[in-house]
């Protein structure tokens, strides 16, 4: 089974580099990067398999003698080894650029092993490391790269961006009105594909996805022969629905609102997922309908969906045209939907701990 593997340099990227002779020859020079345990814990404990290569300029020579490296290095060893973190294997080129050997970063011989087809999930694996060599050899060995330091990553940004979940959502409602299926990406901005048989409702329905800046599609067959009402309002519970399946355990998120002005129209919303279902709503409707959508099901759409989403939703607007006016209320909710679930962070945003 392919495994999903870290490369990672040692001396710049798990440990400091001196100036001078870059060598780490001594204890007194031996300081890690900062949250480097952490984070090489937290990647462990996702799944990923770790590796170390290092180039050691002339280790074994005069200039460089074993017995110099190894103290060190074995130090260093048993603190991320007391801390969990055991490397799976251990790759150093002891060469100088001038020998023009095999092994040496970006050159392949290292991790020859690693290469072999069924071993390396090459789509899942990374090179991580200070500097340009290592970035050509994640090339050389057809792998992703990440860059730490200086014009790169730290340790904390490098822990989050690959152990970040998938915030996806598959939900559907199956009842004697409705049939609604509505699966969610919130972190891929693409087209949607939303056919609620309301043409109205699937134009207001994109604009969340747009200015939410995730993607959606939605199918829905509702008793529309009867009226728009509950094709509406299951659309709004499952769309609730989704988007809170879709936010997992809310880590890192903003959770929180917007002002929008749209003409003559100034649409305001405030969202907090909270877990605590309310709605708010105030807009004023000169019909009954705007294209084939009751205006009064608007209202009901939010209410809908701030109780699937278990959210505390403010929305309002002011405006004289019945399309300004509704189209402000879906976009100031797309806009504030964007602020609130973007992940920034490795925090819940409450003071109690949950949300």
């Amino acid at each position: 089974m392919n495994q999903k593997i870290i490369f990672v340099d040692r001396d710049g990227t798990i440990i400091k580099e001196p100036a001078g002779n870059f060598q780490i020859d001594r204890i007194d020079k031996l300081f890690f990067e900062p949250n480097v345990i952490p984070a090489l814990l937290e990647l462990k404990n996702n799944g990923y398999r770790l590796v170390m290569i290092t180039n050691q300029d002339g280790l074994g020579s005069d200039k460089f003698p074993k017995i110099n490296f190894d103290v060190p290095h074995n130090l260093m060893l048993q603190i991320l080894e007391s801390q969990g973190i055991i490397f799976d294997d251990i790759l150093i080129c002891p060469h100088t650029t001038e020998d023009n050997c095999s092994c040496r970063k970006p050159k392949t011989k290292m991790v020859e092993k690693w290469l072999i087809e069924g071993v390396l999930d090459k789509e899942n694996s990374y090179v991580i490391g200070d500097r340009l060599s290592d970035m050509q050899l994640a090339y050389n060995m057809n792998i992703k790269s990440i860059k730490y330091g200086i014009k790169g990553k730290n340790w904390n940004e490098i822990q989050i961006e690959l152990t970040k979940t998938e915030r996806h959502a598959l939900v559907h409602r199956h009842t004697k009105e409705t049939k609604v299926f509505i699966e969610i990406w919130l972190d891929v901005e693409s087209k949607s594909n939303i056919n609620t048989g309301i043409g109205f409702f699937d134009h207001m329905l994109e604009q969340i996805a747009i200015h939410g800046g995730f993607c959606m599609n939605i199918t829905v067959t509702g008793d529309l022969y009867i009226d728009d009402h509950h094709t509406v309002e299951d659309t709004g519970i499952v769309l609730g629905q989704a988007l809170l399946k879709a936010l997992g355990n809310k880590i890192g998120i903003n959770r929180y609102g917007f002002i929008l002005p749209m003409d003559e129209c100034l649409a305001r919303c405030a969202l907090d997922i909270s877990g605590r279902p309310y709605i708010d709503f105030k807009a004023k409707f000169n019909h009954q309908h705007v294209g084939d959508l009751s205006t009064e099901m608007i209202e009901h759409f939010f209410k809908s969906l701030a109780y699937g989403m278990m959210s505390t939703i403010h929305l309002k607007t002011k405006g004289k045209n019945d399309h300004h006016i509704t189209e402000s209320l879906f976009k100031a909710f797309g806009r504030t939907l964007r602020q609130a679930i973007r992940s920034e962070g490795n925090a819940i945003p409450s003071s109690k701990g949950y949300i």
